[in-house]
C-alpha cells in the first residue's frame, strides 16, 4: 500500500494537476506499482495520463540512459486496449529496439468515479547492433503507436494485428534479422496463489530479438487479457511474469486450458520466426491462429503435432497460411480433420498422379453405396487432391506451371469421368438405357490443359442418339450438379460455350452440332476460335473423336477469318472490361489475351496447311509455329516468355481468394502488391523494392506483348 508520505510527496509535484484525477490513478494502481516507481517518474505519469484525450490516446516520452551500456528508457502512457501491450513490443522491435527490462501496469482496481481503463509501460531497451534511434525515428515511433491506438479503439484489434505484422516482417527483413532465436525452448508455469484475482504466467528462455513480442501477441491471440508484466533480462536469459485472465476476466485454472495455452505460447513463438517466409505475414498469422483452434478442437497423433512444430513444418504453415484465405477456407478449415495429416506429405508431393483414376475408382466403390454416398466420396476425393496440388505448387519451387497445370487438368478429367459414369448409370437405372450414345469434351484453359487457380470446367456435352429423349439433357445437368464448386471457383461447370449459348440444349445432338459449326451455320466468329481448345474427355471416345474431326474441318478450313471483327472484339474487352486507371492482367492492353488471340488467328490462318497446329495448348501451338517458320525466333521468345510471365501473375492473383474474377492487379504502393511479388518469387529484403521489380517487369512485358499484337494485327 502506498505510504501516506510518498502519497503527499506524489500530490505536492500534481499540486498543478486535477485532484480528482489523482485520487483515481491511487484507487486504480496495483499497490507495487508505487513502490517500483519514484514519486517523480509516479507524477510524471499521472501528468501523461491526464492528457490523453480522443486524438491522442497515447502519451510517449523517451530518455536516453547514462549508464555505460546505453540505451533508453521508454514511457507509454494510453487508454487500455486488448492487445495493445503486444503492439507495443511489435513496434519497440520494428524499430531495432531490444527489451532488457520493463514493468507494464493497467489500472486494475474499481474507480471512485467513472473513468476509462489506462496503462502505464515503462521499457528499458538496448539498441540493435547497427541500428539508429535518433529523434527522427522516435516521432516515427510515436506516431505509429498513436495509429495502432486509433485501430484498437475502433475495435479494429484484427486488423492491428495484421498490420503489425506485416510492418514487422519488413522492418526484421531490412535488419537483416534471422529471428533464430525464437526456436528455442521455453518454459512456461501457470500460478494462482500469488494473486487474488489474476493468474501469474512465468516465462523462461533464452532471450531473441522479438521474443517478448511473439509471447505478449500469443497471448493476445489466444483472447487473454495482460494486467501486469514485469520483465527481467539477465545474460543471455530472460524471465517475464505475466499477470493475465482470460476472455471473461476469469483466472486460468483449468489444467486443460493451462495446457492448451501453453502450447498456443510455444507455437506462435515459433512460426512467429518464420513470419518473413510467408508472402504475406498478417494473413498467416491471422490463419495460424485459426489453426491452433482448430488443432485444440481435437487430438491428432503426436508425429503429426511435431512435424508441425519442428522447423519444416512451420516454414510449410507460414508458405501455405501467408498466401491464401482461398486454400484456408475452403480446404484446411473445413475438412481439417482430414486433410491436416496430408501437410506431413507434401514434401513427397511430385504432382503425378499417374494412378489416379483406379484410385478414384477404388475410393468411391470402397466408400459409396447409394448415389448420395458416391457423390460425397468424389468431392471428398477431388478436394483434398486438389488442395495437395495447390499446396504443393506453392511450396514446390521446382514445379513447373506447365506441370501443375497438368497436374490440375488429369484431376479434373477423372473427375468427369467418373461423374458422368456414376450419373448415367442412375439415369440408366431409373429411366431405362437411351438409344445412342454421349461424350463430353473440355473447352477454355480445361480443353487446353492450361488450368490454374480457380479455372472452371468449361464442358460441351454431345451426343448421338434419337432427337426427342431427354436422357443426354438430365444427364448434362446431373453430372454439372454432382460436381460441387463455389462460385467463380475451380471446377465450377461453365456450359456457356454450347451452341446457342445458355438457350441451347444443355446436351447436343451430333447432327445438330456439325449443322451448327458449318460454314452455313450459325456459329459466331468468336465461336470458330473458341473451338481451337475442344478436346475429348470422356464417355464414347469414337463419338469425341467425330467431334474433334468435325472441329478440324470447321474451324481449321481456311475460310476467310473477319478480322475487323475479331480486332472489333478485342478492342472493346479494352475499352469495357478494364476500368480507367486499372490493369487488368487478362484484357488490358498486353494483357494475356493479347498472347493467347495472336497464337488463335494464326493457328486459324495457318491450321489448313500444317496439320501440327491443331493444337489445343497455347504453349504447344507455340512451339507449332515457331517450328513451322510462321513466327520468327525473337517472337517466339517474347510470346513464350511473356506467357509464362503473366500465367503465374494471374494465378498468384488468384489464389488469395480462389476467385476466377480476381484479374485486377492491386495498387502498387498496396500491402496486396508487395504480397503479391512475395508470392511471385521477388526476394529482395526491401519488400517495397520487391513491388517495384515486379511492378517494371509488369509494364515491360505487357508492352512488348502488345507491341507485337499491333505489329502483326493492326
Amino acid at each position: 500500500m502506498i505510504s501516506a508520505e510518498s502519497k503527499q510527496t506524489i500530490e505536492t509535484l500534481c499540486r498543478d494537476v486535477d485532484k480528482a484525477a489523482v485520487q483515481d490513478f491511487f484507487a486504480r494502481m496495483d499497490e507495487d506499482y508505487f513502490s517500483t516507481f519514484s514519486p517523480g517518474e509516479i507524477c510524471a505519469h499521472i501528468r501523461m495520463s491526464c492528457a490523453l484525450d480522443s486524438r491522442h490516446r497515447i502519451q510517449f516520452r523517451v530518455t536516453p540512459r547514462e549508464s555505460a551500456t546505453g540505451g533508453f528508457d521508454i514511457v507509454i502512457v494510453g487508454f487500455d486496449y486488448l492487445s495493445e501491450f503486444s503492439i507495443f513490443c511489435g513496434l519497440l522491435s520494428a524499430f531495432g529496439l531490444n527489451i532488457c527490462a520493463g514493468d507494464i501496469y493497467s489500472f486494475g482496481r474499481k474507480a471512485s468515479r467513472p473513468s476509462p481503463r489506462k496503462i502505464v509501460d515503462v521499457f528499458s531497451v538496448s539498441l540493435k547492433a547497427g541500428e539508429t534511434f535518433d529523434e527522427a525515428k522516435q516521432r516515427d515511433l510515436e506516431n505509429e503507436l498513436q495509429t495502432f491506438a486509433h485501430l484498437l479503439a475502433a475495435n479494429e484489434a484484427d486488423q492491428a494485428r495484421e498490420r503489425l505484422n506485416r510492418f514487422l516482417t519488413e522492418r526484421i527483413e531490412k535488419m537483416n534479422e534471422a529471428l533464430s532465436g525464437l526456436l528455442s525452448p521455453i518454459e512456461i508455469r501457470f500460478d494462482n496463489r500469488v494473486s487474488e484475482d489474476w493468474t501469474v504466467m512465468e516465462t523462461h528462455s533464452e532471450d531473441a530479438f522479438a521474443f517478448l513480442y511473439a509471447i505478449s501477441n500469443a497471448l493476445a491471440m489466444q483472447g487473454v487479457y495482460i494486467h501486469k508484466v514485469r520483465i527481467r533480462g539477465a545474460g543471455r536469459e530472460v524471465r517475464n511474469e505475466f499477470y493475465i485472465a482470460d476472455r471473461w476476466g476469469r483466472k486460468i485454472e483449468d489444467a486443460h486450458e493451462q495446457k492448451r495455452l501453453r502450447m498456443a505460447v510455444a507455437m506462435i513463438k515459433q512460426f512467429t520466426r518464420f513470419l518473413p517466409e510467408a508472402p504475406d505475414p498478417g494473413k498467416a498469422m491471422h490463419h495460424f491462429d485459426q489453426f491452433l483452434d482448430k488443432i485444440a478442437e481435437q487430438e491428432f497423433p503426436d508425429h503429426i503435432v511435431s512435424f508441425l512444430a519442428d522447423t519444416e513444418g512451420m516454414n510449410l504453415l507460414a508458405h501455405l497460411l501467408g498466401s491464401s484465405d482461398f486454400l484456408w477456407n475452403d480446404f484446411l478449415r473445413i475438412h481439417f480433420a482430414e486433410l491436416l495429416p496430408i501437410l506431413e506429405d507434401l514434401s513427397k508431393s511430385n504432382l503425378q498422379p499417374l494412378e489416379l483414376p483406379s484410385e478414384l475408382r477404388e475410393t468411391a466403390a470402397r466408400e459409396a453405396a447409394t448415389f448420395e454416398a458416391k457423390k460425397r466420396a468424389l468431392n471428398r476425393f477431388k478436394d483434398r487432391r486438389l488442395f495437395m496440388i495447390d499446396a504443393a505448387h506453392l511450396l514446390e519451387p521446382q514445379i513447373t506451371l506447365m506441370a501443375f497445370s497438368r497436374a490440375l487438368t488429369e484431376l479434373a478429367e477423372a473427375v468427369i469421368v467418373q461423374a458422368a459414369k456414376i450419373c448415367y448409370q442412375r439415369l440408366a437405372e431409373q429411366r431405362g438405357r437411351p438409344p445412342g450414345v454421349f461424350t463430353v469434351c473440355g473447352l477454355g484453359k480445361f480443353g487446353g490443359r492450361e488450368m490454374g487457380y480457380a479455372s472452371d470446367l468449361e464442358l460441351l456435352f454431345v451426343h448421338d442418339g434419337e432427337e426427342t429423349t431427354p436422357f443426354f439433357e438430365m444427364l448434362a445437368r446431373e453430372v454439372t450438379e454432382f460436381i460441387e464448386a463455389r462460385n467463380m471457383g475451380i471446377f465450377r461447370i461453365d456450359l456457356r460455350l454450347r451452341p446457342f449459348g445458355e438457350k441451347g440444349a444443355l446436351s447436343t445432338r451430333f447432327e445438330e452440332f456439325q449443322k451448327y459449326y458449318s460454314a452455313n451455320g450459325q456459329a459466331a466468329p468468336f465461336e470458330r476460335q473458341a473451338l481451337i481448345k475442344l478436346r475429348w474427355v470422356a464417355g464414347d471416345e469414337p463419338l469425341g473423336r467425330r467431334v474433334e474431326t468435325h472441329r478440324d474441318a470447321f474451324s481449321y478450313s481456311g475460310a476467310a477469318w473477319d478480322w475487323e471483327n475479331a480486332l472489333h472484339l478485342r478492342r472493346r474487352q479494352m475499352r469495357e472490361l478494364v476500368k480507367p486507371g486499372q490493369t487488368n492482367v487478362k484484357y488490358s492492353a498486353g494483357g494475356i489475351i493479347d498472347i493467347e488471340y495472336a497464337v488463335q488467328y494464326l493457328q486459324l490462318l495457318h491450321g489448313k496447311g500444317h496439320p501440327g497446329l491443331r493444337v489445343s495448348n497455347t504453349l504447344e501451338a507455340l512451339d507449332q509455329l515457331r517450328n513451322s517458320d510462321i513466327i520468327g525466333a525473337a517472337e517466339y521468345e517474347t510470346l513464350r516468355a511473356a506467357y509464362l510471365f503473366l500465367r503465374n501473375l494471374i494465378d498468384a492473383l488468384r489464389i488469395v481468394r480462389g476467385d476466377a474474377s480476381d484479374l485486377v492487379l492491386p495498387d502498387e504502393t498496396s500491402e496486396e502488391f508487395k504480397s503479391l511479388a512475395r508470392r511471385l518469387g521477388y526476394r529482395e529484403q526491401d519488400r517495397a523494392k520487391d513491388a517495384a521489380l515486379l511492378a517494371a517487369d509488369i509494364a515491360h512485358w505487357k508492352q512488348k506483348v502488345h507491341d507485337r499484337f499491333l505489329s502483326r494485327f493492326k
